[in-house]
């Protein structure tokens, strides 16, 4: 839904020269035209307007002097610095223009009509004037020669398959009497086709085209021919088939026209020479004919170059271009430029750009050179009120297609209603007041402005506005028309000699409804004209009936190019952008308007290094009015495919194919520069489909419509405007629209509450009126949770404020429950009884004693089937028949009273209760009560209810004390049994969890003897050796058996280096030293060395690893800005369902595999997290477990300082200097190294970076958001408040 918007206009000439234009070309590497005439060539510099090379072709002979000449082709070849020219006599010349020699390479004694080049240059074929063709490579070697007109079909000659006579053959709505309706003669070539061949390559140069007129047949056929020359197919009969003739760059299809009996057509070939679609052109049959068929370069634009038929009608023909493009399979007339039917004006040459896809060159015969650019534009209307329309208008030739999708999401080519125009459309404009917004302005190709309004209710209907898709056949049509209130000429003043420049004003902004403001050429084609279009005073009273003038009033010239022009109604401040990035304010409402630098906030000129055709003027916190570059603009975001500004959103979609939506209050540039790093957010941005474009928002509403590369409509609801349209509609307690909003597009209902919890509760009587659903208003209630959403779920946007809770120390759950209620019971409490009983059981702590006591007061078995549905518990026997509850109930009778509280409570499962009055009933009840407490694990409860000093407490202490040896939980269980004096129990529970102190406690109590004793102590060293606890162990033997010797080797085998010392001088054993603790040091210096040059060696590994992994995983990510879709309509191949994936959808992709983990046992899960981040080249997530790695490797080489600082002392006590100063030399570089690799590993980046895995290899590529722990990304701390280095070492 774009038209073509016309962004600046060249205009050179009239150009000195002799004879008349026949043949140009484009030299794009010097920016210079060269054109061809019956005397020479000449060089015109597009920069400077000057002819810079003039070369005569008469003087050699070429051409002849009398003007009889003909140019039949122009080449330029850049890589043999010279010109390529072909003449009707035979002739081929290479020309260079630097030396302005002249060498005829070639000559055909039949003289040529035809030479073209491959798109590579590889190869040139020349037509000869005998009708063959001559294949030749770029150095004029002939490859091969073959006659035009061929018997044979070609080598893609079709073949029958033998399915049956045509008589027998299924015929379709044309019924059996098409197979009896005999072929219609081929007509005849038009009388007005110039006769010669016509040839076309294909984009890739593998395929030519050649029409020519068919010899016997006399009418136009089309041959394929391969590189070498050799007839691939031919086209099947055509009737009418004219001479222009255009291959699509892209492959598919080859341009034609056909005048049919009553229309004249643009008819599609395929490759195979059958027939593929057609679209009627906007002229009656026989007045006019096509010269030529130009496709640009992208093969998205079909320009058409036309001509009206002399005839006693017309004696001055006119020329025409128009530009087609397409769209779900419908032709679009989007520019109609009519040059007039001046002889100087008429159009003689044509030619599409090919580096710029949407640049025109025109070449008139009065010697005049036009350039036109033009860039696709979504015109739409800018209200943001609910009563706008949310227009969207597309140009249709004659017709503006217009699309309100406030009311109605209407696929393209149809629409919600179409305006009808006198004459072919150039350029719509909405009106620019937001009031006003849905006004739009019409500019056609005989420079009129139509204005059509809306409002006019009393009008009767605009016979030019007709209704599209919602109306018609009877139907009331349920949207407003506008009606057409004024047409305006604009007068342009006179021309010379009748010339006319077709889109002479460009940019047209409508800024007010009697003013407009257009751009054109300067005198110079480095200069623009700002153009006030005002109603000229004749025209004030002017009745609609009546054509007003528009005058080009008040000018202002502009040192520049204009090539972007925006309005910002909301600080009436125009601005403009130059050809040089330089960014203009123009102040227009003063009394003499004038231009002046757009400036920054630091007072700098704004000028943008790169051009920028899409632009837009927002304000940001109606303070700042700020000029933004949304496209193009590679210091912000190179990857941007369209985008559209809604209240305080930039809404963008990329060529990595999503739609990001980002606030205007934040730093823009970073969230632009996030998106273009593939970083998503959650709630930002979103997967669309290949080749989305953003066509408009619908204002308040939560709709987004998108456009795909085929043509249709999608409409989505982006999470953040849903979001903020919410946040709305609860600031202005619109709670209905909210809450139909949250249930529709499963936004959970806490944001209700948590938006502003202050203004939520002082109007929940205003909550429950609007909701006005006791279904609503339960669910509402089953989402509530005590979580702020506004926090984890739903952030604030920045800037807002929340007013707080009226009670933080109440939980939300209860608070709202509470408020609710007492609402509820305020309005209607026999309506709302449901939802009463719901806040009941909802509560943190469920209230169902009062839940049961309102259902006997309000009514029964309906209300406590609801409340079950709530909170499922047994609460009576109302389901169950009388034999079977009437027993119990006499049961209960005949109980004593504590017994019978127990047994109504533990039949109601409240298990507290019931132990409470078990424990009254006796010592008799004693067994069941520590059943009781053993089933339901209540032994903290039962504790309290027996004092310290009975056997009561003290069975249950055992039981409690066996119930956390059941669980592992050793030393609480010992602590247990010695509180109540099972010392026999709490030893082995203590000598279980190796709390050897408390364990010698219990043993003095149960007065070992001391072989048993001493037995037991070194069977607990034995299990804290085994623990690695040598200090402790070395304790127990030295104090409790005086083994003194294996002490000191326990402490030795700790590396507690003095501990050890002390003890070997305190008990005289020097011995030691000599045969335990040198070899034990020297030996320990040794380990630590092997073992730092592993970690160094490692370390240096993983961090290799982790930057080669980073560089393919930052190209695999840019390598998806690639894979852009074809502007195409072969897009039309892709999915028709649309490819709108979440990241849910993405991940169950590959949730499958490991969907058994969950109900695995703990290993299992411990497994698959161990794989998840695994170190195996080219897993998904290779560069977080090296990140993991690389932390570990540091924390354990920090940790070494103290024991390496322990051994360096031990070390040079006893004189081994040389190995002390090496460990402390390995140990110290390790640590730099470390140290200096902290900032590269763990860079400031990291954690946009690491947020989205992607994989070095494809087959592992993880769509599906992953949110690492943010520990991973923090880079580990070195201690460097140790002291461990000895300075005597340095």
């Amino acid at each position: 839904m774009r038209n073509l918007k016309l962004l600046r206009t060249q205009e050179y000439g009239p150009i000195q020269a002799l004879g008349s234009p026949q043949h140009f070309c484009l030299r794009g590497d010097r920016e210079t035209v060269l054109i061809g005439s019956e005397y020479g060539i000449l060089e015109l510099d597009l920069v400077t307007q000057q002819v810079i090379n003039e070369i005569s072709l008469t003087v050699g002979g070429f051409l002849s002097e009398d003007g009889s000449g003909h140019i039949v082709g122009i080449e330029d070849l850049p890589d043999q610095e010279s010109v390529c020219i072909a003449t009707a006599a035979g002739d081929i010349i290479l020309c260079n223009l630097s030396t302005k020699q002249l060498e005829c390479v070639g000559s055909v004694d039949s003289g040529l009509t035809t030479m073209s080049w491959s798109p590579d240059q590889e190869l040139v074929l020349l037509v000869t004037g005998q009708q063959t063709l001559i294949m030749m490579t770029k150095d004029f070697e002939p490859i091969t020669e073959s006659h035009i007109h061929q018997d044979d079909f070609g080598e893609g000659k079709f073949i029958g398959l033998g399915w049956g006579k045509k008589e027998t053959q299924f015929h379709g709505s044309e019924g059996k009497q098409a197979a009896h309706r005999k072929q219609m003669e081929v007509l005849l070539a038009s009388p007005w086709d110039d006769g010669r061949p016509r040839v076309t390559w294909r984009g890739d140069g593998q395929f030519v085209a050649v029409g020519a007129i068919c010899l016997e047949t006399g009418a136009r056929k089309v041959r394929v021919w391969s590189r070498e020359l050799v007839l691939q197919s031919t086209s099947e009969p055509v009737s009418g088939l004219e001479q222009a003739l255009a291959w699509k760059p892209s492959g598919s299809l080859i341009a034609s026209t056909q005048e049919k009996p009553n229309k004249h057509d643009i008819v599609f070939f395929e490759k195979n020479g059958l027939l593929h679609g057609e679209f009627t052109l906007s002229f009656q049959k026989g007045q006019v004919k096509v010269n030529e068929l130009l496709w640009n370069s992208d093969s998205t634009v079909l320009a058409v170059w036309l001509e009206d038929l002399q005839n006693k009608n017309c004696s001055k023909p006119s020329t025409y271009v128009q530009l087609w493009t397409t769209g779900n399979y419908h032709w679009y007339l989007k520019q109609s430029l009519h040059f007039g039917s001046s002889k100087r004006s008429q159009l003689a040459l044509l030619l599409w750009d090919s580096e710029i896809p949407y640049r025109l060159h025109v070449l008139c015969r009065g010697w005049r050179y036009l350039c036109y650019d033009w860039h696709w534009s979504t015109d739409r209307s800018t209200g943001e009120e609910s009563c706008h329309s949310a227009s969207v208008a597309v140009i249709d030739g004659d017709k503006v297609l217009v699309t309100a999708f406030q009311h109605a999401m209407v696929p393209p080519p149809m629409c919600t209603f179409q305006l009808q125009l006198p004459q072919a459309v150039n350029q719509v404009m909405f009106h620019n007041d937001p009031w006003t917004s849905r006004d739009l302005a019409i500019f056609d190709a005989d420079n009129r402005i139509s204005v059509y309004r809306y409002g006019l209710l009393d009008s009767p209907r605009d016979s030019s506005v007709k209704l599209g898709a919602l109306g018609g056949s009877g139907f009331k049509a349920a949207v407003e028309t506008p009606h057409l209130v004024k047409t305006y000429r604009v007068d342009l003043g006179c021309c010379e000699d009748g010339e006319v420049n077709p889109l002479k004003l460009r940019l047209l902004t409508w800024l007010q409804d009697d003013t407009f403001l257009a751009v054109s050429q300067g005198k110079l084609v480095s200069q623009s004209i700002l153009h006030h279009l005002n109603v000229a005073p004749s025209s004030a009273g002017a009745t609609v009936e009546e054509e007003g003038i528009l005058d080009l009033g008040y000018s202002v010239s502009v040192d520049g190019e204009v090539i972007s022009l925006c309005y910002s109604p909301k600080t009436k401040t125009v601005a403009l952008e130059l050809a040089d990035g330089q960014i203009l304010k123009y102040l227009w409402e003063i009394p003499h308007p004038a231009l002046e630098p757009w400036r920054n906030s630091s007072g700098s000129a704004v000028r943008f290094p790169t051009p920028c055709v899409q632009t837009a003027l927002v304000t940001i916190d109606r303070e700042v009015s700020s000029f933004f570059l949304l496209a193009f603009f590679p210091q912000v975001a190179s990857n941007i495919t369209s985008f559209v500004t809604y209240d305080e959103f930039l809404l963008v979609t990329t060529h990595s194919h999503t739609c990001q939506c980002l606030s205007l209050k934040d730093a823009l540039v970073k969230g632009l520069q996030t998106s273009e790093s593939g970083i998503p957010n959650s709630e930002s941005l979103r997967k669309v489909e290949r080749g989305s474009r953003v066509v408009t928002v619908i204002p308040q509403d939560t709709k987004l419509v998108l456009q795909m590369p085929r043509g249709n409509l999608e409409t989505i609801h982006h999470r953040v405007l849903v979001l903020a349209q919410i946040r709305k509609w609860l600031d202005r307690l619109m709670f209905r629209e909210a809450f139909e909003c949250m249930r529709k597009l499963r936004i959970n209902l806490n944001l209700l509450y948590d938006h502003n919890p202050k203004v939520f509760l002082e109007n929940v009587e205003t909550f429950i009126k609007q909701i006005d659903s006791v279904n609503y208003i339960n669910l509402f209630f089953t989402e509530l949770k005590d979580e702020d959403f506004t926090k984890t779920m739903y952030p604030s946007p920045v800037g807002s404020t929340v007013q707080p809770v009226l009670c933080p120390t109440q939980k939300k759950v209860d608070l709202v429950c509470d408020a609710m209620r007492a609402a509820m019971e305020k309005i209607n409490p026999h309506k709302y009884c449901l939802s009463i009983l719901t806040s009941y059981v909802k509560k943190s702590t469920p209230e169902l004693e009062v839940a049961l006591q309102k259902v006997h007061e309000l009514r029964g078995e309906e209300l406590i089937a609801q409340m079950c549905l709530k909170k499922p518990v047994d609460l009576t026997f109302c389901q169950t028949d009388p034999k079977e509850y009437l027993p119990f109930l006499n049961a209960l009778r005949k109980m004593e009273t504590n017994y019978q509280r127990y047994t109504i409570d533990k039949h109601l499962k409240r298990y507290k209760k019931a132990l409470y009055h078990l424990s009254k009933c006796g010592s008799e009840h004693f067994s069941e009560f520590l059943n009781l407490v053993k089933d339901q694990n209540l032994y903290n409860e039962a504790l309290h209810l027996y004092p310290t000093n009975t056997q009561e407490y003290k069975d249950i202490s055992i039981a409690y004390g066996e119930h956390l040896n059941q669980k592992h939980l050793y030393e609480q269980a010992g602590l247990i049994f010695a509180r109540c004096g099972a010392c026999e129990r709490a030893l082995d529970a203590f000598l279980s969890s190796g709390s050897w102190q408390q364990a010698l406690c219990m043993v003095s109590q149960l007065d070992y003897a001391p072989n048993k004793f001493a037995s037991l102590v070194k069977s607990m060293a034995g299990k804290l050796i085994e623990q690695r606890r040598h200090a402790e162990a070395a304790v127990l033997l030295e104090q409790y058996t005086q083994d003194y010797e294996e002490a000191v080797l326990q402490l030795l085998d700790g590396a507690l280096w003095e501990e050890a010392l002390r003890l070997i001088y305190k008990y005289s054993r020097q011995d030691i030293l000599e045969t335990n603790f040198r070899p034990a040091i020297l030996e320990a210096q040794k380990n630590h060395l092997v073992f730092l040059n592993s970690q160094q060696t490692t370390f240096a590994c993983y961090k290799k690893r982790l930057l080669v992994v980073r560089e393919l995983k930052d190209q695999a990510r840019h390598g998806l800005l690639d894979d852009e879709v074809a502007r195409c309509p072969e897009s039309d191949l892709l999915s028709e369902t649309g490819s709108v994936m979440m990241a849910s959808d993405a991940s169950s992709k590959y949730s499958h595999s490991n969907s058994r983990i969950s109900v695995c046992s703990s290993k299992n899960r411990r497994k698959a997290e161990r794989k998840r981040h695994s170190l195996k080249e080219g897993s998904p997530l290779e560069d977080i477990a090296l990140m993991e790695a690389l932390g570990d490797i540091v924390r354990v080489t920090d940790a070494l300082k103290g024991e390496v600082h322990s051994l360096l002392k031990e070390l040079v006590l006893f004189g081994y200097d040389a190995q002390a100063r090496e460990l402390q030399q390995v140990l110290e570089e390790a640590l730099q190294l470390m140290e200096r690799s902290l900032p590269e590993i763990w860079n400031l980046d990291l954690k946009l970076t690491s947020v989205n895995p992607v994989s070095v290899f494809p087959s592992y590529q993880q769509p599906a958001i992953v949110v690492c722990d943010p520990e991973l990304l923090t880079p580990p701390k070195l201690n460097k408040s140790l002291q461990w280095k000895l300075s005597l070492l340095q």
